[in-house]
This record gives structure tokens, sequence and C-alpha cells, in this order.
């Protein structure tokens, strides 16, 4: 356990780690937003095919 605590407070001094926690917040933001956008886009195809369906009997 001593070990991993460490290489922890060595992962945290060093600037590449800060960076790459960075990078990783980062990408959890974009994930986020694309996923948010994949669903607001979903919700709203499936409302105009539903219409279409609708409209066509």
């Amino acid at each position: 356990m001593k070990k991993l605590m460490t290489m922890t407070r060595q992962f945290r001094d060093d600037e590449n780690g800060a960076a790459m926690v960075e990078y990783t917040i980062l990408l959890g933001i974009i994930t986020v937003a694309v996923i948010a956008t994949i669903i607001l886009v979903g919700g709203w195809i499936s409302g105009r095919w539903t219409s279409l369906q609708a409209a066509l009997p």
C-alpha cells in the first residue's frame, strides 16, 4: 500500500501526470457532450419519423 501511495504522489507531482489528468477531464466532458447530442438528435429523428408515419396512412 505504501508503494502505491508513493507512486501516486510521484504521478501527482509530475507535470506530465497533471497534463494527462487535464486531458482526461476534457475527454470526459467531450464524451458527455457527444452522448447528450446523440440522445437529443435521436429523439428529434424519432419524432420526425413518427409524424411522417402518421401522415402516410
